[in-house]
């Protein structure tokens, strides 16, 4: 497992790994065999791809070979899911293990997208691309460092593929001296048209302007409530481009003396 998933490495209920792509995955064997689902795994899979699930964007399939008694190995297929996915799959079953399964996938997300695990990816994946930079170009000494902290915002982070929540930006803000408080962010947003400011059922979601430039993706979550029918919950998040953008921007104009920021 990734160092940046120990904090799960004692105490997790479902395996959870990270994919190429800075996601978190979960294998789909690990996760049917957790809700002890009685239908078979191959069975179960397909059953739920009918939700709506899409290959390549919510789960890539994959081959295995598993042992047998004659000292062989017999061919079996499983499926590398997204967290999101991991999360519905859970909520549709409906019994406690689904339940906890959700939970605990909640909270898996939660510490994956803290500014702490954030950074460190940044951190990881600045190292990488200096080292990149250092091979192709053979900069000096102090090329590298003022090469760094472009690295390790514009590229680094814009380069992650985690998206975050506004409370989670209220906390990059204060490790990069700008504090501002989640609800005082939430009011600069809508002032400053990235986020819809009239109330309705659009309320705090992206303005066509904050979309256009990158800023922000909008996450749909399905419920299922105790009467049988499902809504879709929407949550704004802001993308590894927003991060960036608006961390240069509320520094700049902090620095400047232009922002007065309140706890």
């Amino acid at each position: 497992m990734d160092n940046q998933l120990q904090i799960f490495k004692n105490q997790q209920l479902i395996p959870v790994s990270e994919n190429e792509t800075g996601e978190v995955v979960i294998s789909g064997k690990e996760l049917h065999k957790f809700l002890e689902i009685g239908t078979p795994y191959k069975k179960w899979f397909d059953r739920m791809t009918e939700y709506g699930f899409e290959e390549k964007q919510d789960f890539l399939t994959v081959g295995q070979k598993c042992p047998i008694a004659n000292g062989g190995y017999q061919e079996s297929t499983d499926h590398i899911i997204k967290l999101d996915m991991a999360k519905e799959l859970s909520m549709i079953q409906r019994n406690e293990k689904g339940k906890q399964a959700r939970q605990y996938f909640i909270q898996v997300e939660k510490a994956w997208n803290s500014p702490e695990m954030i950074m460190k990816r940044a951190l990881e994946i600045a190292s990488k691309q200096i080292g990149r930079l250092q091979l192709e170009n053979s900069l000096t000494k102090k090329q590298l460092e003022e090469q760094k902290p472009k690295v390790l915002f514009a590229d680094a982070v814009s380069a992650s593929h985690s998206s975050i929540l506004v409370g989670e930006l209220a906390k990059l803000l204060k490790q990069n001296g700008v504090n501002m408080g989640q609800n005082r962010l939430f009011e600069w947003l809508r002032s400053n048209g990235y986020l819809i400011r009239r109330k309705g059922t659009d309320y705090n979601m992206p303005t066509q302007y904050s979309m256009d430039l990158g800023l922000f993706e909008v996450k749909e979550t399905s419920i299922t409530h105790s009467d049988g029918h499902i809504s879709v919950s929407k949550t704004s998040k802001v993308t590894g481009k927003g991060q960036i953008y608006f961390i240069t921007k509320f520094k700049n104009d902090f620095e400047s003396k232009k922002v007065v920021c309140l706890n």
